[in-house]
Formats: C-alpha cells, structure tokens, sequence
C-alpha cells in the first residue's frame, strides 16, 4: 500500500557532469541519465523512490540546457516548467536558490526536499520515513536538516558532519543538533571521525522551508539573493528566458554546503549553551541508515554489485581465465579475460577505457586532459 503524498516538494538536483564515469558518461548524457546501476537510470530510480511521497505535480528537477532534452524524455510525467534549467552550471547554492525561486512564486512558504539525481538507497521505505521525519523538523521553525550517513570507512572524498546533542525523536527517528560541518578531512582525521560515532558524511540531501532558504541565502550570499529576487518577477512572462540567461552567470558559484550551513552552523554553536527548545531555529542531522551509495566510480559500481570478493562483473556476456575482480562494460561484444585482476574496461562506440580498479577516481583527469586539448567529440 502506498503512503500518503506529503505536503511538500522535491527538487531533484540534475545539472551534474560525471565524469568519473567516462566514457559512458558525457555532457548531455551525464551519470544521471545512465542506467549505472539496474535497467531504469539512476535520475529515474530517484524519481519513482520519491513517489510516494510526493505527486508529479510537487516534484522538481533543476539540470543544464544540454541535459534537459534527456531529463524531459526520462521524466514525461513532470510538466515542463517543472524542469528548470541552468543555462550554465554556477553550483549547488545557484541551483537551489532557482528552485526555491519558482516554488516562492506558485506555492509561497513550502517545504522543500533538495536531493541529488544520483545516489543509491538499497533501503527504500526507511528511506522514505526519514524524509518525512526530516520534513518535520524542517516545519517547526527556520530550521536547515540533513540527512548524515553513517560512516563505513575513514573515506577522504567526502564531507563530514559532527552532531551535538539529541533534541527529539520525530516518528522514532533521532534528530541531532549539528556543532560543525567540516571539509573533506586528510586520512588520520577521517579515522578520528569514524572512530568517534560523532561524524556523519554529508550525501547533500537537505530539507527546509523556502523562506528559511531565502532568509539564510540573503544574509550569507545578498549578491545571489538580490538577483535571484529579481529574476522571480520574470517568472511565468515571456521575458523569462532572456532574464535567466543574462542574470544566472552573475550568480556566486558556491556550493550550499560553504555558502550556508557551514555558516549557519557556526551561527548556531554558537548560541550552545542558551536555553533552545525542541522548536527553535537551528541546524539539524538525522542520521540516515539506508543503504546509501553516492555510486562515484565505476570502483564503486562494482563493490555494489559484486556479492563476493575476487568475483568478475560484466554487462555482457564473458569468459575469465584465471582472472579475478574485474569490472567490464561492453555490452555488444563477447569480453575474454585471461590472467587479469582487479581492472575497469569500459568500451563504448567511439572509446575505450582501461585501468586499475584502484585508479578509478582518475578517470575525470582523462576528462580534463581531453578537454584541455579541445576533443569536444570525446565529451
């Protein structure tokens, strides 16, 4: 039986470029809009994990003018002003802020749910609760909530999250008062977060109201807030368009995380030691045990799908000879593998990718190098 829609709106951040997953990743055909994981693509598994919680008609999309054709074609269901898009990327704080632009004009004071296009959530229905969990929480007052991952591992590629003391149980789901957001720390930190039980990883899934959005834009980033209101008064006219693409570059290119609350975080520790009840404004975590994968290599790829250490995983048919812990992607062709251990081949119409499994966050310096010599048909 489906749960009852919520109250609120998605916006599903879309505009990213993923270039670790070159080749099959490219500019208009970015990681979202593949099939990585599973037959639909990861834009539209996080669309349908959504959908008991929220209509079409609640459900936003923010992406690029090179992706939207694709989004439009995965997503017919969405009205298309509903798909908005950047007419070039200018980070996560931009791209939320044209969001909550839109929902200020058509439903006021909403609540929002800002989530990536291209994570994995093996625990879809837990899932689903600590999004409405954190919806609460979002509603009491001008509070910003994040959902934290528990740490696995002292991971060096992510954000973490250090939470304070517990200030309330929503729907059994413990909700913690954030001390700190911090950087993606060098090894010896991460393994003093992990060790502590303190630390989350930051996955940027956030949850608030749009005019605590709007207040905490305009105190931390005024010149991004002053545009953005600007552009609101175009919405819905003709002169839309032309607006966006003349304001939107002059946006500060900034992620939400830098921009506002790592701010709002520090502006809330410290006021610790005030009287606060379980009401009042701040910035929250609630940590999220889901089965969550950011899915950010083909690395990664194949530590979700393989079931048992050393095992060989292809998308077509194989034969390994004395050949362990391989990852092949080549679909059309028949892959013999005789003698080799722990490799990413990835085949595509136009190229071919070899390397260690281990190199595998390497492979966006392929993107750069070919970007630096002008390989336009490669990207």
């Amino acid at each position: 039986m489906r749960e009852p829609q919520f109250a609120a709106h998605a916006v599903i951040l879309a505009g990213g470029r993923g270039t670790r997953f070159w080749p099959r990743s490219r500019a208009r055909t970015p990681k979202q809009l593949l099939s990585i994981v599973g037959k639909q693509t990861m834009l539209q598994q996080t669309a349908e994990r959504l959908a008991p919680l929220f209509t079409a008609s609640r459900t936003w999309v923010v992406t690029s003018d090179q992706q939207a054709p694709a989004v439009r074609r995965q997503l017919p269901h969405l009205r298309r002003g509903q798909i908005l898009t950047e007419p070039e990327g200018r980070n996560t704080a931009a791209a939320i802020g044209l969001a909550a632009a839109h929902l200020m004009r058509q439903s006021g004071d909403a609540l929002m749910a800002v989530l990536p296009a291209d994570h994995y959530i093996a625990q879809a229905a837990r899932y689903l609760r600590l999004v409405r969990a954190a919806l609460q929480v979002a509603a009491r007052g001008e509070n910003l909530v994040v959902l934290g991952i528990p740490p696995t591992r002292p991971e060096t590629g992510y954000g973490y999250i250090e939470r304070a003391e517990g200030v309330s149980r929503p729907r059994a789901v413990r909700v913690y008062s954030v001390r700190r957001f911090t950087e993606k720390p060098p090894l010896a930190r991460a393994r003093r977060y992990v060790a502590s039980g303190r630390y989350y990883w930051n996955a940027g899934m956030f949850f608030w109201r749009v005019s605590t959005f709007l207040r905490n834009l305009e105190k931390f980033l005024p010149a991004t807030y002053r545009l953005l209101m600007k552009l609101s008064e175009d919405i819905g006219t003709p002169r839309y368009a032309r607006t966006l693409r003349r304001i939107y570059p002059q946006l500060e290119n900034i992620s939400v995380d830098y921009a506002i609350l790592e701010r709002a975080a520090q502006r809330t520790a410290s006021r610790a030691g005030t009287a606060r009840s379980k009401t009042a404004s701040g910035v929250f975590v609630l940590p999220a045990e889901v089965g969550w994968s950011d899915i950010g290599s083909w690395a990664a790829v194949y530590q979700l799908m393989a079931s048992k250490p050393g095992e060989n995983i292809s998308a077509g048919r194989f034969a390994a000879l004395d050949a362990q812990g391989n990852f092949f992607w080549s679909p059309e062709k028949f892959v013999a593998a005789i003698g080799v251990r722990d490799l990413v081949v990835v085949e595509t119409p136009d190229a071919l990718l070899l390397c260690p499994r281990g190199r595998a966050q390497d492979v966006g310096k392929i993107v750069q190098w070919l970007e630096a010599r002008r390989q336009n048909g490669l990207l």
